[in-house]
């Protein structure tokens, strides 16, 4: 398990969430394992505190998927399987989708893309896409998980609706988990992973909405064939995306974000 990564605030409440967020990170860097296992207090000495912050970090995090509980044995990280992979892309398209409508037939067909507050929070997911598709194109696996949930998360955000935000985020933290146990065995990533963040915010900023979900829709086939192959025992299978402008990858590459 990590040591402890800092000093950590004195209210209960707040070590609950830094330990979560911790852990958090753990399981979505490759550290903690799918199946491994640990107990409360492995955790507590860890990270020098005491038991309670530290079983409510637990327990959160087993409510978002990401640990099982074992009365006996404490706790071990979830173990995805491709079938739940593929239920978590078809949950997170249903989400994407019912926010794309929301912006020509639902409550926020008004909302237009040059009014300030939309102009400033749209800016800001494009940063975080710019950002996104910097680590996507260098195969930074790492750099890329966390401003890829942050282009998500700012983007739900701008919808309007912290419900759809929040359980977009979830999907995207579960997904992640899944395919980056696999995507570490790859030894080198550029060129494969989905890099087409501020071409979906620009087609959003021009509600083409049919092009927004041709962009979401072509970024999940690949997702989900590259995962066919790496769950395989091979190397992935999609062809390799890049954003708009940039050149090709090499034939044969792939693409998963």
């Amino acid at each position: 398990m990590p040591g402890a990564s800092g000093n950590f605030a004195v209210t209960r409440s707040t070590l609950r969430q830094q330990i979560a967020d911790a852990l958090r990170d753990e399981v979505l860097a490759g550290r903690l394992q799918p199946g491994q296992e640990f107990t409360v207090r492995e955790i507590a000495d860890q990270y020098g505190v005491s038991a309670t912050p530290v079983r409510e970090a637990l327990v959160d995090l087993s409510a978002q998927g990401l640990l099982d509980a074992d009365q006996h044995r404490g706790f071990r990280a979830h173990e995805y399987s491709p079938e739940d992979f593929h239920g978590m892309i078809e949950a997170r398209t249903l989400v994407t989708d019912g926010m794309f409508h929301a912006l020509t037939d639902g409550h926020l067909a008004h909302l237009q893309p040059d009014e300030p507050r939309v102009a400033a929070a749209l800016a800001g997911v494009r940063r975080r896409g710019e950002e996104a598709q910097r680590a996507a194109l260098a195969g930074d696996l790492t750099v890329l998980i966390g401003y890829d949930l942050r282009f998500w998360r700012e983007l739900g955000s701008v919808f309007g609706n912290p419900y759809l935000t929040d359980f977009l985020h979830r999907l995207r933290v579960q997904t992640w988990v899944f395919v980056v146990q696999h995507l570490r065995r790859l030894p080198d990533l550029r060129g494969r992973l989905w890099a087409e963040h501020t071409d979906l915010v620009d087609v959003l900023a021009r509600r083409d909405i049919d092009a927004a979900r041709t962009i979401v829709e072509s970024y999940d086939a690949h997702s989900l064939s590259l995962v066919e192959g790496l769950t395989a025992g091979g190397t992935g299978k999609g062809p390799a995306r890049g954003s708009a402008g940039e050149e090709p990858p090499a034939p044969g590459a792939d693409t998963l974000s």
